[in-house]
């Protein structure tokens, strides 16, 4: 896994051997000796082979911590893994399964937030931290397919994860990991201050959610201001809240466009309407197994300025309001560079731009 470039950048898709993404996480986990840590943060955990392997590394001395999203949107999704590594067998306190309680609103209605981050730390052979789209859903051989047709096939589908190694962003994940595992859910975390901080390192800046403060993202995205070149990769993309501030971004920018996933659940036809209306190029990514467009990314670009986005964030109300997210925001040309081209590659596949 040495890499000489502080960043790495892993994709997942039908283009790519299947299970590449869960098999690089098998790869690190194998890598870390005894008296090294683990510490991952996840949402849908369905992979008995990766839980398998964490339960190795514990029990060669890896410290290990896992915190997992106990009430997924598919309920019972994660309870094989929950049960491997919580059990007797499994790896003790360090294992942490969330149900997050309702936010309560003036409709006397609980909107339910979602442990939706996807974390992977560690600390061997150099400290390391993944972020990015893909969790580790798939099982095999699967018992469960209906699962896999409800959440779609993560380990074929499109995905991506980025690895960072500037020791403080490292370090403030490791322990942004660590203090989530300890920690009681709430839906008073939003008031926190290691959920209100940003992380620094070199060229790329990591923020959390949810927080008082402004959605860090879109912030970004507002004070880039007019002559933006921005391309949003979205696998969710609906509600109220989100399709306006996307609209009125399109206002102010040079240029906007979005590949959206296939699926009309998680990118609904009255979203793709309005951004017809709003004259904005929109396009599906569509694959003829079903296979999901999972990524979550932003490209921007102003005069000779350059970033790139990415995390686990959906631009949906849940994420922009309730779920614990991570996204970062780089002006790594590198990193720029072959996302980019992986836009280009998704942009061939796409319909109806």
């Amino acid at each position: 896994m040495a890499t000489t470039h502080s960043k790495e950048i892993y994709f997942g898709g039908p283009d790519f051997r299947p299970g590449r993404l869960r098999d690089i996480l098998a790869e690190y986990i194998e890598a870390v000796p005894p008296g090294g840590s683990i510490d991952w943060v996840t949402y849908y955990f369905r992979d008995r082979r990766l839980a398998h392997d964490l339960l190795k590394a514990h029990r060669r001395g890896v410290r290990v911590t896992v915190t997992l999203e106990g009430c997924p949107r598919t309920r019972t999704a994660n309870n094989a893994v929950i049960e491997m590594l919580s059990g007797p067998d499994g790896i003790g306190s360090g294992f942490r399964s969330f149900c997050l309680p309702g936010v309560p609103t003036r409709s006397g209605r609980r909107w339910k937030p979602h442990l939706h981050e996807k974390l992977y730390c560690f600390s061997h052979p150099t400290p390391v931290a993944l972020i990015g789209s893909f969790n580790p859903s798939g099982d095999t051989p699967e018992v469960r397919p209906a699962v896999i047709d409800e959440i779609g096939d993560q380990d074929r589908g499109h995905n991506l994860l980025i690895s960072l190694r500037e020791p403080k962003i490292v370090d403030g994940l490791v322990a942004h990991a660590r203090t989530l595992n300890r920690s009681r859910p709430h839906w008073l975390h939003r008031f926190s201050p290691w959920l209100n901080r940003s992380l620094k390192g070199g060229d790329t800046e990591i923020h959390f959610w949810p927080r008082v403060r402004k959605h860090p993202v879109m912030y970004f995205l507002r004070q880039v201001g007019r002559g933006a070149h921005i391309r949003i990769a979205a696998s969710h993309l609906k509600g109220k809240t989100t399709v306006n501030a996307i609209i009125a971004l399109a206002r102010c920018s040079a240029s906007l466009e979005i590949l959206a996933e296939s699926t009309r659940r998680r990118v609904p036809l009255a979203v793709e309407r309005r951004f017809s209306k709003a004259g904005i190029p929109f396009a599906r990514v569509e694959h003829p197994e079903g296979l999901p467009m999972h990524n979550k990314f932003v490209i921007v670009e102003k005069s000779a300025e350059r970033w790139v986005v990415f995390g686990s964030f959906n631009w949906t109300s849940r994420s922009y309001w309730l779920n614990y997210e991570i996204g970062a925001i780089s002006t790594d040309d590198i990193l720029f560079e072959k996302i980019d081209d992986r836009w280009k590659t998704l942009k061939a596949m796409a319909y109806g731009d």
